[in-house]
């Protein structure tokens, strides 16, 4: 017992967001997940950005769109949600670095990402989308 709770005080956000995929969707597309994470998302920059795409996973919740990329040129499948999910964040990311870095990364994502009165938002769902990944991230990386 103690040594579980050593090994997970020793994870790094990266491999939280690994394992909390791995808790969600199991190994196999944990794995394709990782393999996201380390095609699309620079090295440097992993454990601050594997744990949001983690958690977009958890609040997008999709069974065809399992990242919630519904866009015509992203082919079906996990492995290709994971990566354009990834891709985004990674995107995005640089955008607001060269923006200034003004104000909060995830409010600057969610209005990429999920926006506030998005035309393929008819119920206006989309206004949860950021207290929902805040409440997600800060459970994966605790």
């Amino acid at each position: 017992m103690i040594s579980l709770l050593l090994a997970a005080a020793l994870l790094t956000p990266s491999d939280a967001a690994y394992e909390a995929i791995k808790a969600k969707d199991g190994a196999a597309r944990a794995d394709l997940f990782q393999d996201a994470i380390e095609q699309n998302i620079r090295p440097e920059l992993r454990d601050r950005l594997a744990p949001i795409v983690a958690s977009i996973r958890y609040v997008e919740n999709g069974k065809r769109y399992y990242y919630g990329i519904i866009h015509k040129r992203c082919p079906e499948g996990y492995r290709p949600q994971a990566g354009w999910c990834a891709a985004t964040v990674q995107k995005s990311w640089d955008r607001w670095q060269k923006a200034g870095a003004k104000g909060e990364f995830l409010v600057f994502l969610s209005k990429r990402y999920c926006p506030v009165g998005a035309d393929n938002d008819p119920n206006g769902l989309n206004k949860n989308w950021l207290p929902n990944l805040r409440k997600r991230l800060k459970r994966i990386l605790k």
